[in-house]
């Protein structure tokens, strides 16, 4: 069941990317929303379907059956935040990405809000006991909606440089999705939902650009950090060239 889900996630990914191929072609030209919404809410409504079904029951018990029952492996808790490392990463090491790091950053802050409204709300609203009985918080995984946002982002700030990296997120956002289910934290239909919020937040906030032209360092020509370390402990200084 663990191989189905990451093929589901992998074709998906795959008809996402070549969505983007497509728009590529007319890069100047606003791209449409309706290509950018197919993805998305085909995991959430998978995951509308599938919450509280036998099938996902039966999932559940073949997972936690093959892995062993007591598994647990944290890595979860990490791996979530890996693609936002990478957004970056990107920067540090030059490669051309679609927006300045303040623009990133504020698309990360106005996602990541907009995601954690969401999930929370949906966790309290549907009030879905986890598969391990601890809280009645299980629909959606908001591990799973922070992974996917930070690789939708990464996606679209390199889509351009390096297609390669900029796919490299959903791996790792797959793997968090994995991970929560594996470790008895959630069902399928919580982390397919996830996804998609995920996933739907990053591609609306791509499209409608919110606060596009409030950028206090658009001007700046470089901004560097440098770590200093004396007698007086570890600090960071910066410095901005104008």
């Amino acid at each position: 069941m663990i191989r189905y889900f990451l093929i589901l996630i992998s074709v998906l990914l795959i008809e996402q990317q070549c969505f983007s191929q497509q728009d590529s072609v007319v890069s100047e030209i606003k791209k449409p929303l309706l290509p950018k919404l197919i993805i998305p809410t085909t995991l959430i409504l998978s995951g509308v379907l599938l919450t509280g079904s036998k099938t996902e029951k039966g999932w559940q018990t073949n997972i936690r059956t093959g892995v062993g029952n007591d598994y647990h492996f944290a890595a979860d808790d990490y791996i979530q935040y890996v693609p936002y490392a990478q957004i970056y990463l990107g920067d540090i090491v030059g490669m051309n990405a679609k927006n300045h790091w303040f623009d990133q950053t504020k698309n990360i802050f106005i996602g990541g809000l907009a995601t954690l409204v969401i999930t929370h709300s949906l966790k309290r609203g549907v009030g879905k006991e986890r598969p391990d009985g601890s809280s009645n918080h299980s629909f959606s995984s908001g591990h799973t909606a922070t992974a996917f946002l930070g690789s939708t982002i990464l996606y679209h700030e390199y889509k351009d440089a390096s297609m390669l990296y900029a796919s490299s997120g959903f791996l790792f956002s797959t793997s968090t999705g994995g991970l929560r289910v594996m470790n008895n934290r959630h069902w399928v239909s919580d982390v397919l939902a996830g996804a998609g919020i995920g996933i739907l937040v990053g591609n609306l906030i791509y499209h409608i650009e919110p606060l596009k032209n409030f950028n206090p360092f658009k001007n700046t020509k470089n901004l560097s950090f440098t770590p200093v370390v004396d007698d007086k402990g570890f600090s960071f200084t910066a410095s901005l060239q104008f």
